[in-house]
């Protein structure tokens, strides 16, 4: 009966019990116990696991490879989650904005007859020098994924990246944090800024659209409308920055 109701195009049927029960229920409970540290897993880091587990249990027909690996986590509901410090939801009206700003911008596109590659999109990346894991093997259900993390991760720098509707790349700028200029080499085609916070402000973004917004397609000769699109933080705003806009 189980052959019958089985799909044509199903190629075998190999989601039964495991070979190796008590290894893996050893193993659920080591990742339950990392996982209550705090401590971020992988599946190298599990499939490592299990085969040290495997050889102090003498099992010598184990394998331990990545098709098993994830056959174990589907058999005891665990999954790659992305890591989250709170449970997070979107405001109720997040989609009423959305519409309403995707229908400001085509008017606006129709209206001044903004060509691909002048429609420009832009938007800051914080990053750090010491990038904890951000994703863990983790229960399904979990709301919250904390992962432990060395303590450095708050050295920080600002990566700023834009692109037209065209995809065209303007030059990458780095904000790092730090008064003076740091001696070592950098690519002559990223734009490299420091300041005190390493993040953008309002001296920055207009360093920015002389620097990089200028390197658009007939950015320099501005014989065409161009459309800046970026999100409403403070620096982006000021009225400086929308006076060295409208130049």
């Amino acid at each position: 009966d189980k052959l019958r109701t089985t799909k044509k195009t199903k190629k075998g049927n190999r989601s039964g019990k495991a070979s190796w029960p008590v290894l893996e229920e050893n193993l659920r409970k080591w990742i339950v116990e990392q996982r209550a540290a705090g401590h971020g897993l992988s599946t190298v880091q599990i499939r490592l696991k299990a085969k040290s587990m495997a050889k102090q249990s003498e099992i010598n027909d184990f394998g331990g490879g990545p098709s098993w690996c994830f056959r174990f986590m589907r058999r005891h509901q665990l999954s790659i989650r992305a890591r989250t410090t709170m449970s997070q939801r979107l405001p109720d009206d997040f989609v009423e904005k959305l519409e309403n700003f995707r229908s400001y911008v085509t008017t606006a596109i129709d209206e001044h007859v903004v060509r691909a590659d002048h429609l420009i999109n832009m938007d800051e990346v914080p990053l750090t020098f010491d990038i904890p894991m951000s994703r863990s093997v983790e229960e399904k259900g979990v709301k919250t994924v904390n992962i432990r993390t060395t303590g450095h991760e708050k050295s920080r720098f600002t990566v700023v990246l834009a692109c037209s509707a065209s995809g065209a790349k303007l030059p990458p700028m780095i904000i790092f944090k730090r008064k003076t200029k740091a001696k070592d080499a950098f690519p002559p085609n990223v734009i490299i800024k420091y300041n005190t916070k390493g993040w953008m402000d309002e001296e920055m973004m207009i360093d920015w659209l002389q620097q990089c917004y200028s390197k658009r397609t007939d950015g320099f000769f501005k014989k065409e409308k161009a459309m800046l699109i970026m999100d409403s933080m403070r620096a982006h705003i000021t009225e400086g920055v929308k006076n060295k806009s409208n130049q």
